[in-house]
This record gives C-alpha cells, structure tokens and sequence, in this order.
C-alpha cells in the first residue's frame, strides 16, 4: 500500500513537472532598434509596432489571413472604389519625396525617440528586408509654404533596422494570390524635443537597385477614397491623389517616444498588455518535483 502511494505522488510530481511551461528565455526584443523590431530566438523576425507610441497617422493593413501563406493584406480597392494607385515614389535614386504631417496638441511637449515609415519594393522577397536607408527633415509647416526645417537633413541615413511587416500591398483582384509587393517598416532613429504645433515629415527611402521603387504604400481605409492631404516632390511639391479617382491620399507613419514631464511607461512584464502566465526554469521544476517525492516520504512514515 506505502509503495502505491509513493508510485502515485512520483508519477503526481513527474506530471506537474510536464504541464508547467518552462519560461522562455530565448525571446527577446533587439536593443539596436527599440522601437519596432523583434528577434525571436536571436534571428530577425517581422516587425511589431511599438510599445511606447505617441502617434500613428493611419493604418494601411485592410485584411488579416487573407493573403499567400495567411500574410496580412493592404488592398486597393481597384473594383469597388475604382482607385488604380499601389504606391507612391519615395526613392532616392529618382530624387523623390513624400511629405504627410502631424499636430502635437496645445500644452503637450514630445521626446521624439523614433518614427518608423512604411515602403515596398516590387518583386523583392519578404526576407531579408531590402530598404537600406532613409533621410528625413521636419518642417514647422508645409514644405511647400515656406517653412522651415527644425530637424534632419536630406543626406543622413537614420534608418536603424528593416523588417517585414506580414503585409504584401494588393489590389481587389490580386487578394490571396500575390507576394510580389511585400511592404517593409523602416525604424529610425530621431531624438528631438518638439513643442505643440503642426509640423510636416519629408522622407525618401533607399533600397536594393535589384528592384523597382522604393514605393510608399498609401494609408488604407476600406470604404475610403480619401486618406488624407500628403504631398509629394518630384522637382516640386504638389498634392498625392490616386490616379484612379483623383482623391486626396495619406501616409502611414508612427512616432514613438514620450510626454516631456511625465513618467516613461513602463513595459507590462508580457509586452502585449496581457498579464504573463506563471512559468518556472527548469530548476524550478526539479525542486517543486523533489518537495512533492519529500512530502510523500513523510506521509508514509508517520502512516507506519
């Protein structure tokens, strides 16, 4: 009888042992690009958005599963609304910009850390990413009106790291069926303090000469033919509209950092806002399995 209770609590501690999750010490989030990219087990993975956002100007995923090997999709609505344009030229090697614009509201001040941009290259693979750079200047006003840059340059590569973000940019009659335009987050690094105000960024990307583009995805808003009120330069600046419907277009971008004067946000321990399951280490099993062995050891003893 002692020997069938014995059997039991080492089967009872074995069992336990099996069922916990052991913590998973080889994910981790990569220090040389705080703001959007996350490595899994010490290789890149696609890129995340950020945990410390100040601001996102629009969105430009439309559908989630739905594309080649259950990517994400951004999907111009080329049947439904009639629109006909998948991107934007942004490159540097045409001498190309995009400029969209933001508002720090009345009272805030911004610790701008860094503003991650969005681009595809046609054709180019998912993996590894193929952007290479971006130059950025930030405009107290609009570029085309006479303001002036406050920050950045249009020779400085601030880029920090390129991923993929899970998303290839269709049309209506390509969902599900094309890879060929695979759009990429490029994170980059800022570092400036702004006041309230509206101010306007001008990129331009870099990328692979093995490739058409870099092109800059419009922001893309089912049921919308208008996003927005983006410029862009090609000798000189005039207003993005879809060649399609004429409509006025926007840019997804987003701006990571904090408010001056109040306290940085700390992390949650599971990274997503969820509340981590309990885990234990290896070690922690072992010991929890020989304090059950040892409790069944007493029970037997004061039993006899």
């Amino acid at each position: 009888m002692r020997m069938k209770a014995v059997y039991f609590l080492v089967v009872l501690a074995m069992a336990v042992a099996v069922a916990l999750p052991v913590s998973a010490g080889d994910s981790f989030e990569d220090s040389t690009a705080p703001w959007g990219i996350v490595t899994e087990g010490g290789a890149p993975g696609t890129w995340q958005p950020s945990r410390a956002l100040l601001y996102d100007n629009g969105p430009f995923m439309t559908h989630s599963g739905t594309g080649v090997g259950g990517a994400d999709e951004s999907v111009l609505q080329t049947t439904s609304l009639g629109m006909n344009t998948l991107g934007m030229g942004a490159q540097l090697s045409a001498g190309n910009r995009i400029a969209d614009q933001f508002v720090i509201p009345a009272g805030d001040e911004w610790q701008i850390d860094g503003i991650t941009f969005f681009a595809y290259q046609s054709f180019a693979p998912s993996d590894p990413a193929t952007l290479s750079g971006v130059n950025l200047q930030i405009w107290d006003g609009s570029p085309d009106s006479g303001a002036s840059v406050v920050w950045g340059d249009t020779s400085t590569n601030i880029m920090a790291s390129a991923a993929w973000t899970n998303v290839y940019r269709v049309s209506e009659e390509s969902t599900g069926t094309s890879a060929d335009r695979a759009i990429q987050a490029a994170v980059c690094t800022v570092g400036t303090t702004l006041t309230a105000g509206t101010y306007w960024l001008d990129w331009q990307f870099d990328g692979s000469a093995s490739y058409s583009g870099p092109w800059a995805p419009p922001i893309t808003i089912i049921g919308n033919d208008t996003t927005g009120d983006a410029l862009q330069y090609t000798g000189s600046w005039a207003a993005v509209t879809d060649s399609g419907t004429a409509t006025p277009q926007g840019f997804p971008f987003i701006v990571d950092g904090t408010l001056v004067g109040q306290p940085t946000p700390t992390p949650p321990p599971g990274g997503d806002g969820a509340e981590p399951i309990p885990t234990l280490s290896v070690t922690g099993i072992a010991l929890l399995s020989l304090l059950l062995i040892g409790v069944a050891v007493v029970v037997i003893r004061r039993r006899s």
